[in-house]
């Protein structure tokens, strides 16, 4: 095997931990001696030990580690946080050489990890390919922000919604499972005031249970004009109201109100990145998602496109805010589910080589 294949393996381990890592980002790491894996570990839940800690303690004994190549798909951290510096962890076990899948790009660590390993001996290569693990948490540390996903389900003819005020059921039960999936992935999730009201969504991940569960946003002009018997106000997690005006009502102790004059799509990821939120998933309505367009505050769009024919006055997605240019996208990928198909694009300068 090849240094490729045990760095797969590696990624492998992370992704077992997909939704549970909050903040932290997903890594996995491999343990080997003699082309023999010794152990392989992730990091499996935000505040936990790390990958490379999991690891090591996976040996029988703790000595099999001397003189051993250690595979970790981000560079060791090198601070001391919830759990200690992995980096002397791992010179301290007497591991001969760790190959690294990504510079971490957090500004605490950021190459310090390599040069506390390069300083005790270790050696050290960086051989790429594990970027896409993480594309928030890279994101979020290199440009001050978090990624931004719009998602929509739409009918051929690019309605998300038929005419009045009643909600419209467009993709069948693949789709709606992959939709978990994407919620997994986010730590937040938006929708405005007007499709709170017409499609009392829970807004929750509901195919595994998630120590910290995605925030779950509402844009509103009024707080106090929701409706909070709402099943979004009955379900766990915390949820953020978006509001012009002070919340006058008193509400469950996992509300919070944030108020500004006029909310807008960078008010809005200003706030989250405040608290250091890396992903959002923007939900909905037509004219919130067409805002955050405008805005070029869009970084990836999931689109669930349903065979089926609304026309007429039925709501098209990303409508209501006029742009000022065309926004371009490249395609990530286009896959079946069942009857519907999901069609994934992204903005070239935030694709992974």
């Amino acid at each position: 095997m090849q240094n490729k294949d045990y760095m797969q393996m590696a990624v492998q381990e992370a992704l077992k931990a997909q939704g549970m890592t909050w903040t932290n980002p997903l890594v996995g790491a491999v343990l080997v001696k003699d082309d023999q894996v010794l152990a392989t570990g992730y990091h499996h839940q935000f505040g936990k030990e790390h990958a490379e800690v999991n690891t090591l303690s996976h040996l029988a004994d703790p000595k099999q580690a001397q003189g051993a190549t250690l595979y970790v798909t981000l560079e060791p951290c090198s601070h001391y946080g919830k759990q200690p510096p992995c980096c002397k962890k791992v010179a301290e076990a007497g591991i001969k050489k760790v190959v690294i899948g990504q510079v971490d790009p957090h500004q605490i660590v950021a190459g310090k990890g390599i040069k506390y390993l390069k300083n005790h001996g270790v050696q050290t290569e960086v051989i790429g390919g594990t970027e896409n693990l993480n594309v928030a948490y890279n994101f979020f540390y290199q440009q001050e922000r978090p990624f931004v996903t719009l998602k929509y389900a739409m009918s051929i003819d690019g309605k998300i919604n038929a005419a009045g005020k009643r909600r419209t059921m467009l993709t069948g039960d693949a789709a709606q499972v992959d939709v978990q999936k994407l919620r997994l992935q986010n730590q937040a999730i938006l929708i405005g005031a007007n499709t709170l009201r017409i499609d009392n969504p829970l807004l929750t991940v509901r195919i595994k249970n998630l120590p910290h569960p995605p925030i779950r946003i509402v844009l509103t002009k009024d707080a106090n004009q929701l409706d909070f018997t709402s099943q979004l106000f009955k379900a766990r997690g915390q949820i953020w109201l978006l509001s012009e005006t002070k919340l006058t009502q008193k509400v469950g102790e996992n509300v919070c109100c944030y108020t500004a004059s006029k909310w807008t799509p960078a008010k809005v990821v200003q706030l989250l990145a405040e608290h250091e939120i890396q992903s959002l998933l923007v939900e909905g309505g037509s004219n919130i998602q067409a805002q955050f367009v405008a805005a070029d505050l869009v970084d990836e769009i999931v689109a669930y496109v349903a065979p089926i024919v609304l026309g007429g006055t039925a709501l098209p997605a990303v409508f209501g805010q006029a742009l000022t240019g065309i926004s371009h996208y490249q395609l990530l990928d286009v896959k079946s589910l069942n009857q519907d198909v999901r069609i994934r694009v992204r903005r070239k300068e935030c694709l992974q080589e």
